[in-house]
């Protein structure tokens, strides 16, 4: 019998049954619309619940986000378009199926994308306390080891700042800096990007793994593409 580690070829072969991956990349325009949509839901339940935004641990507050994004779909005609449900906590597979039991904190179901990989978010708390060190080894790092995200192009990390700090003093530094560079593989960024409601950069990163189910030149899932979306969750 396989240990609960093992590799699980038949699980990733029925998974990706019919699919070239990894997927085509999702325009940057839908991207936008999905980050700025994000950034109006945190604002409202910010406004709402403004107690369980600044003090609250990270899955109440991400349970408050997606319920809102959830609620948006049915009363929003351009996100219903765009975005079928999206999930907190949804079990998923590690590009070999050695973890059957992987829980991203958002999955974003596309309506014009296999619903068998959404488009995943991840979510930190940002403060005195947690900072970018715990942002890139417990977030950006499973997305670069196929634990996350791995039949896509794209991913999002989201921070919740309750210290004021942002992308450009605390982030890139740190990313910048050559030891990070090499144990995150970044590529490029992170770049800042002209969203409205939210401080926001991307980052392109190269993956440290190949795809189990498929052969070589085929197995090679290029570099993932992460939107950073910095929300300010302070009163």
């Amino acid at each position: 019998m396989s240990s609960p580690l093992s590799p699980r070829p038949d699980q990733i072969a029925e998974l990706t049954r019919g699919l070239a991956l990894p997927l085509q990349a999702i325009d940057d325009l839908h991207l936008e619309i999905i980050a700025e949509s994000i950034a109006q839901a945190f604002a409202a339940v910010r406004a709402d619940a403004p107690g369980v935004i600044a003090s609250g641990d990270e899955a109440e507050v991400t349970a408050l986000l997606q319920a809102r994004l959830n609620a948006m779909i049915e009363d929003q005609p351009l996100w219903r378009q765009l975005v079928a449900s999206i999930a907190r906590g949804a079990e998923s597979l590690s590009f070999d199926g050695a973890h059957l039991e992987k829980r991203p904190d958002l999955s974003i179901h596309l309506t014009a994308r296999s619903q068998r990989f959404p488009l995943i978010a991840e979510a930190k708390i940002i403060d005195e306390t947690k900072g970018q060190a715990l942002y890139c080894s417990q977030g950006i790092r499973r997305f670069l080891h196929g634990e996350y995200g791995w039949g896509g192009r794209e991913a999002i990390m989201i921070a919740y700042v309750r210290d004021k700090t942002s992308i450009t003093s605390r982030l890139s530094p740190y990313l910048t800096l050559p030891v990070n560079v090499a144990n995150y593989a970044v590529q490029t960024g992170p770049d800042s990007l002209n969203l409205s409601m939210c401080d926001a950069a991307r980052s392109r990163h190269g993956r440290a793994f190949l795809y189990a189910h498929t052969l070589a030149p085929m197995n090679d899932p290029g570099p993932i593409s992460l939107w950073h979306l910095w929300l300010d969750a302070t009163t």
